[in-house]
C-alpha cells in the first residue's frame, strides 16, 4: 500500500481484469440467493449482511464488488511480503473474494510466494477447487474453471 508523505494509506486501485473475473465467475444477481456453500449471497458474490429476499440494484453489485476487492486485497497485501506486480495483486484478491483471507493466509501457496518461489505458488492455485456443499467436500467445476485465468493472471506477472 502507497502511503500519502503523512504517513496515511491511499488504496491501490483493484487490477481491472481482476474485477472482470470477479464479476465473469460470480455472475451478477440482484436478488439474495444461496451459494452452493449455502450462504446468503447477492451482487456478484457479496456476503457480508446479506439476507434471503433482500434486493438490489446494478450499481449497488458493483459498490459491493469494488468494497469486498478492497477488503481481499488490503488482506493480500498485510500477507504477502515480497514484491507482487500488477497482475499479481490481481490474482491474488479474487483467489481471497473467492475462498477468504484465512485460506490464503494458511496455504502452502502463500508460503511459497514469500519464500519468493513465484513458480510454486503458481501451481498451487488448481489445488483450491472444493467447497463444502451439504457438509461434504467436493470439487466443484465453476472453482476448477476459476483457478486457471486467476493462474495465469498470476504467472503472466
Amino acid at each position: 500500500m502507497t502511503t500519502t508523505p503523512s504517513g496515511a494509506a491511499i488504496p491501490r486501485e483493484t487490477h481491472p481484469d481482476a474485477l472482470a473475473l470477479v464479476r465473469h465467475f460470480e455472475g451478477l444477481y440482484l436478488e439474495a440467493y444461496l451459494c452452493p456453500a449455502g450462504v446468503p449471497t447477492i451482487g456478484y458474490g457479496h456476503t457480508a449482511g446479506v439476507r434471503m429476499g433482500q434486493t438490489i440494484n446494478g450499481l449497488q453489485a458493483e459498490v459491493y464488488l469494488r468494497a469486498d476487492m478492497a477488503n481481499a486485497a488490503a488482506a493480500v497485501d498485510r500477507l504477502v511480503t515480497v514484491p507482487l506486480t500488477d497482475q499479481q495483486r490481481g490474482a491474488l484478491p479474487s483467489f481471497v473474494f473467492n475462498l477468504g483471507a484465512g485460506a490464503l493466509q494458511t496455504s502452502t501457496l502463500l508460503r511459497l510466494l514469500n519464500q519468493r518461489d513465484y513458480v510454486g505458488a503458481g501451481a498451487e492455485f488448481p489445488k483450491w477447487v472444493y467447497a463444502t456443499v451439504n457438509g461434504v467436500k467436493k470439487q466443484l467445476d465453476g472453482l476448477k474453471k476459476r483457478r486457471a485465468p486467476e493462474r495465469a493472471m498470476f504467472e503472466a506477472g
